[in-house]
């Protein structure tokens, strides 16, 4: 049976639902660990989905599949075997991590996120069960089952309900194909879009150049990354100015190399750069799309130079930054697919030299290795940005900078641990040192121990919501 929806629309109603529901989000610590994971929770539903159904499998359910992601997270290229083997083999539903996020923060707050995921969810689940335009008895079960399980979760919590839970069974349709399945497979995009709509909030402006160079200035420790990225700058707005002159311009590539250890701010900058190129006007979007190996390499032949074009393409107009870019460039084997995503990576950049920027980064040692393992690398990878690792003082400070930003303080007591705690991180520091982002998992951590603490008391006041003591901190939970 031929579809009516294509795989692209149903790729940008989900990426629409998602990025809407996203930005509704109080916490912003569990809004990144949900744009983080939901697009491989969703593939989970809708591999349950079409096992439940237990119908005709077809390349489209193939299409539908690769296209559950969001902008900014690895895009699958999943083959038609690999998917089949998937959904026969389906392990079952389960409570997603960022879920329970949700109903701890619910029950602490008084909101209603977590159920309003559910009707996200459901939404979602019934955009998959129509990929062949119909919406069996099988499907909808199986996703009200899904919903009434995270449901009960919530009652048990107390969380009360403002609306009553979307239920599937009023979009049931049967197989043969006519004008009531399509238009029950109609009924299902719609109501989809109308969940869209009351989510969604007006976009926000871009930032101007001002306020991305004030983040940047913002940024803990840097300063020699800060005084680099102001002299590319300028030398792209003299360029500019030479050109709209007459007067000639030397080639120049603005491609970057990114040196340093893990949780040195590297992805951050590439953020900011992003958006500071599409203010001066040199990149038409100036959005970010970061990817590792993983995101660029297949494991069949053929397959890495479609994966990695996709990833080129959906790139344009802004950067790519590629996390451990070494791994691309495996020294061990010849015919490793790896070497096929640099020269697909390599022939992007030429074609798209106008449009595109690409940032690798990594460690210092193996990253410079890898630019010397290609000419092509080489030449077009010829500026170096070095991240220095943050010292214990610059550690505290993007500490208590978290603490600030999501809403919570430290006891004297706590602040004194946290401050031990990090120098002696920062002393004792390996080849493991995690720089901020260890900072971040010991806030992650004393957040959810706080949550344990408070949820205990039975009107905790805003004070005592937004304490974080020396026993949050503690691995041991003690004082």
């Amino acid at each position: 049976m031929n579809g009516s929806m294509t795989a692209a629309a149903a790729h940008k109603q989900y990426e629409e639902g998602v990025t809407a529901f996203r930005r509704h989000i109080a916490d912003p610590t569990l809004r990144e660990q949900f744009g983080r994971e939901m697009d491989g929770f969703m593939r989970s539903c809708a591999l349950g989905v079409w096992h439940a159904d237990g119908g005709e499998f077809t390349p489209r359910h193939v299409e539908f599949y690769n296209g559950i992601y969001c902008k900014g997270n690895p895009v699958p290229s999943t083959l038609y075997w690999e998917l089949a083997t998937a959904v026969a083999e389906y392990p079952g539903f389960y409570e997603p991590p960022f879920f329970q996020r949700m109903r701890r923060d619910d029950k602490l707050f008084g909101r209603q996120t977590a159920r309003r995921f559910v009707d996200l969810l459901t939404l979602m689940m019934l955009l998959y069960a129509a990929v062949d335009d119909t919406v069996s008895e099988a499907e909808a079960g199986f996703v009200n089952d899904c919903a009434d399980r995270l449901l009960a979760l919530c009652d048990a919590d107390g969380l009360a309900a403002d609306h009553p839970a979307l239920k599937a069974d009023e979009f049931i349709t049967r197989r043969p194909a006519g004008a009531a399945q399509e238009k029950k497979a109609e009924a299902v995009r719609e109501k989809a879009g109308e969940k869209e709509e009351e989510a969604a909030s007006p976009e926000e402006p871009e930032p101007t150049l001002e306020e991305l160079l004030a983040e940047l200035d913002g940024l803990c420790g840097l300063e020699k990354v800060k005084q680099d990225v102001k002299s590319l700058i300028n030398l792209v707005k003299v360029r500019k100015l030479r050109e709209e002159a007459g007067l000639p311009v030397p080639p120049m590539s603005l491609h970057l190399v990114f040196l340093g250890n893990p949780g040195t701010g590297k992805t951050t900058v590439a953020r900011l750069l992003a958006g500071i190129y599409h203010a001066i006007g040199v990149l038409s979007k100036g959005q970010l799309v970061e990817v590792d190996r993983s995101g660029l390499v297949a494991g069949f032949v053929g397959q890495t130079a479609l994966k990695t074009g996709e990833v080129v393409q959906k790139a344009l107009g802004g950067v790519l930054f590629i996390d451990e870019a070494y791994a691309l460039a495996s020294q061990d084997n010849a015919n490793d697919f790896g070497r096929e995503a640099i020269e697909v990576l390599l022939k992007g950049m030429e074609d798209h030299r106008d449009d595109l920027i690409v940032i690798v980064a990594g460690y210092t040692g193996p990253m410079e290795k890898f630019i010397h393992s290609n000419p092509g690398l080489e030449s077009r990878f010829n500026k170096y940005l070095h991240f220095d690792d943050y010292d214990a003082g610059q550690l505290m400070e993007i500490f208590r900078s978290m603490c600030r930003k999501n809403g919570y303080s430290l006891s004297p007591e706590g602040e004194a641990w946290a401050e031990g705690a990090l120098r002696t991180l920062y002393e004792e520091r390996d080849e493991n040192f995690g720089n901020a982002r260890d900072v971040r998992n010991l806030f992650e951590r004393a957040v959810a121990r706080q949550a344990d603490r408070v949820a205990q008391l039975s009107a905790p006041t805003r004070e005592q919501l937004m304490e974080l003591r020396e026993e949050d901190l503690r691995e041991d939970g003690t004082a």
